[in-house]
């Protein structure tokens, strides 16, 4: 994966404010690419420095491995989940 890239994917999840929230996709789309599943690479890779925890699934869950770290990073932040998802109505899209 070229560097180009991943500065633009890092420079995205980056700029999600405290308390909000992006899908997979959503930073795609803002990074100029086409697969949600390469943010997922890069964040998992490369993303550790970065606010990977405001990442969701377009559904508004969480990755089984990573779920109960991401839902008390995104409490502490004020964000709740409701049975392990996002609310419908917290979703962009």
């Amino acid at each position: 994966m070229d560097e180009e890239t991943l500065e633009r994917v890092r420079a995205v999840v980056t700029a999600i404010p405290p308390g909000q929230t992006l899908s997979y996709g959503e930073v795609a789309d803002l990074a100029g690419l086409r697969s949600a599943r390469l943010v997922g690479k890069i964040l998992a890779e490369d993303g550790h420095d970065l606010p990977w925890h405001r990442v969701l699934r377009a559904d508004g869950t969480a990755a089984p491995h990573i779920a109960h770290e991401q839902a008390a990073r995104l409490r502490a932040e004020g964000v709740l989940m409701v049975d392990g998802r996002l609310p419908r109505e917290h979703r962009r899209r």
